[in-house]
């Protein structure tokens, strides 16, 4: 007789899943750097979904030519301000952040977020980081960013979502320059991303609450006979007597959703200014409309709409730039259903 087989149920990938620790993901690597100094990483706000008909550019595919339907995201990217410059030291324990340099002029949204710094001499920290560079001590820089969600008319809150982001340029003293000179002022999505290349996009995904092991796990509904003593929806085991502990392996209730999720090698479909190009009929369900800058990604991102959404330079692209798409249409029609 053939031997039965049947896959385990539900991807140990992502154990343990609890609750993410922020509604802001993280970034824990980040491009090798090259070309042009620029910012790798740019944060918007999820707002919905639509489709767009455009001629299909991907390269040995069976409509390649032809008019498709494509699935879009729509994120709302208003401009995002530059507080700080970090400088970063390699030790035996990985990098350590040896150096900070904090701008005078920041958003009052930022101070309901966190603690400024009550005394500090922009060009003092300046100066420290300058010396530490010729020194040879400062391996590479960075630049804490934050949002401003009060621009915005679909996102209900007005404090700053802040976040560190790496720069792009092939030494630390070209990093230091570019830093400097967006430190306490604005960057546009324009100035980092252009129309389609590619991004890694992260995302806290929906949370769904407590879950039992049918719906968190995918495992099988317990027939009628072998379900008399207890329910249709429970495990038939915890395991054996020994060892006698329950193997997180086991498959049981907990927490799902709200978890980080990074989704690689998405393409970015349009960069304009221009909201009114993609409102539909009424506005986008549980968001409303989009009234300034705003990026399209080719297919579906993790989480739901308001989201905070983090767009990265792509850490594993293997797809050479293809170019700008050639967008026919973009559909406004109304989402109320």
């Amino acid at each position: 007789m053939a031997k039965g087989h049947r896959p385990r149920r539900g991807s140990l990938a992502f154990s343990p899943r609890k609750r993410a620790q922020s509604h802001i993901p993280r970034f824990n690597s980040w491009p090798e750097s090259a070309g042009e100094p620029k910012l790798q990483d740019f944060a918007g706000y999820k707002v919905g979904m639509t489709h767009v008909i455009l001629v299909d550019d991907v390269k040995n595919s069976l409509t390649e030519g032809m008019e498709i339907s494509v699935p879009v995201t729509v994120v709302e990217t208003p401009a995002i301000r530059v507080a700080a410059i970090r400088a970063y030291n390699n030790t035996h324990y990985g990098e350590k952040a040896v150096a900070d340099a904090w701008s005078s002029d920041v958003d009052e949204s930022l101070g309901k977020t966190i603690k400024l710094p009550k005394e500090s001499n922009t060009e003092e920290a300046l100066d420290k980081i300058t010396k530490m560079i010729e020194e040879g001590s400062v391996s590479d820089i960075k630049v804490v960013t934050y949002t401003l969600p009060k621009k915005l008319t679909g996102i209900p809150k007005k404090n700053a979502d802040i976040m560190e982001t790496a720069v792009n340029g092939s030494s630390v003293q070209e990093k230091f320059d570019y830093a400097k000179s967006l430190l306490g002022s604005e960057v546009k999505i324009s100035d980092v991303f252009n129309n389609g290349e590619f991004v890694d996009v992260a995302a806290i995904t929906t949370g769904k609450g407590t879950q039992g092991p049918v719906k968190r796990w995918g495992i099988n509904l317990a027939k009628n006979k072998h379900s008399r003593q207890g329910s249709l929806r429970q495990i038939g085991t915890l395991g054996p007597f020994h060892p006698a502990r329950v193997s997180w392996r086991v498959p049981q209730m907990g927490q799902m959703g709200y978890h980080q999720r990074t989704e690689y090698n998405k393409r970015i479909m349009k960069v304009s200014t221009d909201g009114e190009e993609i409102n539909p009929e009424g506005g986008f369900l549980n968001y409303g409309l989009v009234r300034g800058d705003y990026v399209l990604l080719k297919g579906s991102i993790p989480g739901p709409s308001k989201r905070l959404v983090r767009l990265r330079e792509p850490m594993r692209s293997k797809a050479t730039a293809m170019g700008e798409p050639q967008l026919l249409h973009v559909s406004t029609q109304s989402k109320q259903g």
